[in-house]
């Protein structure tokens, strides 16, 4: 087995020891704040990263991806909104036609040893990440570049769509049309830049194997100081970061669980959780009864939806009167109280694709029943499928059903469960929700496709041939005609049902200032701009 460098590995530990502002931390010290030399901030989150390394998530979850957010840097930083802020990239620009975009790096970007990122670290990063021998989980990702199979395996023979123009402009070619806007908001929180320096000769078949993963060397606003595995991180700050310092010396983050998370911030044993201090209805009286601010959040964190099973519900017109039969107002005002907005479409209010999405409309019991006659509906008994926690939600949306002459059963069980009924067909209904995007098809490309057909649409050829002419649109006005034919299109056959968008409650640090609550729910947190006092 070929081996990293003895200086790598020399480099490895000497700056993941080195403190910011000249101090220093020993191995399997965790460093405390004292008077006027450390200050450390003390982070709770809910759920273990599995990984130090960004292209070894088996998970792939976003506690990881909050992880390598510190440790490592992305291209960009992602708004709540979908805009878009500089990070390793200062700036982006389509070319070729809108098949190729160009990223101008920040010179002034350094890895953790002190050697600066260069374009060509990023083309080395994707090129060992693309070789069919190195076992990358999530290689999919990679897909979209030209000169890769759809596993994101480099193809033998075809040019890869990953250069270096010079040593800061990175060029990405896609394999159709795509804005570097529409590629960031999609695909930033996957890729990271590593220190490719640090690698030279080695196999690419053993490159997860390296204790260079253990105590990992990035370019991000933090340094890897030390690691409990499944329970505690510590990192220092990257006092050399190229956006800025921090303004705290140790970053410790905390694996605790969720209950407690609110109740330690509120005791002073944490300065801020994961992800974005996100706190319930129920329990924002008591955080500001304790004399925390409560930030209500103006961008939707979460949507949810019904999914249907369309080979035992294959009538279109059946699907719509459950949409109809549906009080969408009163089952969002139920589960958000009051923080959310009943919906007629994946596309989320704040999207500048807003405009093109179907609107919720009212509940019609009378149209529903109509539909159900025209559908020869015969009072079949579907099965509702839930997590436990949505069990109320599910008896609502029942009741619903029931006034409109559909008859349901209500069946809980666990995540995993529900949605692998859903796949085999076990279950006719199941309440799921996620985190939106602001790209127009965000939820659509992943649900209505060959690999991941979870509604059991018998032809996908009306969705996937839509899709795809959204994405090889780059005329933003044409683009927007088409994604509203594709909503209107979705509204018609309804393979799935949209009920809400709801948003979120952010618990404020009382220690901590400039932290952007809401963009957390992106996997991507600003804290080279957080300042602890």
């Amino acid at each position: 087995m070929k081996k990293i460098t003895a200086f790598g590995l020399a480099l490895v530990l000497t700056f993941a020891l080195t403190a910011c502002r000249g101090g220093t931390a020993e191995s399997g010290a965790v460093p405390s704040q004292s008077e006027d030399e450390e200050v450390t901030v003390h982070y709770g989150i809910s759920n273990s990263w599995d990984a130090l390394m960004p292209y070894n998530s088996v998970s792939g979850s976003n506690y990881a991806r909050m992880i390598y957010d510190k440790i490592y840097d992305r291209l960009a930083y992602v708004h709540a909104d979908g805009t878009l802020s500089p990070r390793a990239a200062k700036r982006w620009e389509n070319t070729d036609e809108g098949y190729a975009a160009l990223f101008y790096l920040d010179e002034n970007a350094t890895f953790h040893d002190g050697t600066q990122v260069t374009a060509a670290h990023w083309v080395e990063t994707f090129t060992l990440m693309t070789d069919p021998a190195c076992p990358v989980l999530g290689r999919g990702n990679f897909s979209v570049f030209v000169g890769t199979d759809q596993d994101g395996c480099r193809t033998d023979g075809e040019s890869f769509g990953v250069e270096a123009v010079d040593d800061f402009t990175l060029k990405l070619t896609f394999k159709v049309p795509t804005t570097p806007e529409d590629f960031l908001l999609d695909k930033n929180r996957e890729f990271y830049v590593l220190p490719t320096h640090l690698l030279e000769g080695v196999d690419p078949s053993v490159l997860m194997e390296l204790d260079l993963w253990k105590k990992p060397v990035g370019s991000g606003p933090c340094k890897f100081v030390e690691e409990l595995p499944g329970s505690q991180l510590t990192l220092a700050a990257n006092q050399h970061y190229h956006l800025g310092a921090p303004g705290f010396d140790y970053l410790v983050i905390t694996v605790m669980d969720k209950s407690n998370l609110l109740t330690a911030l509120i005791a002073g044993d944490l300065d801020y959780y994961a992800i974005g201090g996100s706190v319930s209805a129920e329990d924002a009286p008591l955080a500001e009864s304790s004399g925390l601010t409560i930030l209500e959040g103006t961008v939707p964190n979460t949507f949810f939806e019904l999914m249907l099973n369309g080979n035992s519900i294959p009538d279109a017109r059946v699907r719509r009167a459950i949409e109809l039969a549906l009080d969408k107002e009163l089952l969002c005002e139920q589960s958000t109280h009051g923080l959310g907005t009943a919906a007629g479409s994946s596309i989320s209010p704040e999207s500048p694709y807003a405009d093109a999405a179907v609107t919720a409309g009212e509940r019609d019991v009378e149209a529903a029943k109509q539909l159900l006659a025209e559908a020869g509906y015969d009072g079949r008994r579907y099965t509702l499928v839930c997590t436990s926690n949505r069990s109320g939600l599910a008896a609502l949306m029942q009741q619903n059903l029931a006034e409109a002459g559909i008859n349901v059963i209500i069946e809980t069980v666990d995540s995993a469960a529900m949605f692998a009924g859903m796949s085999d067909g076990t279950y006719d209904m199941g309440i799921a929700s996620h985190t939106p995007g602001a790209l127009p098809l965000w939820f659509t490309e992943s649900r209505l496709s060959s690999t991941n057909n979870i509604f059991h649409i018998a032809d996908l050829t009306p969705y996937t041939a839509r899709i795809q002419a959204i994405r090889s649109e780059t005329d933003q006005s044409k683009r927007l005609e088409l994604v509203a034919e594709l909503d209107t299109y979705l509204a018609q056959e309804r393979p799935f049902i949209p009920l809400w968008f709801g948003t979120a409650l952010h618990a404020q640090s009382p220690t901590v200032s400039n932290i952007d609550y809401p963009s957390s729910s992106f996997s991507n947190e600003n804290v080279w701009e957080w300042v602890k006092e």
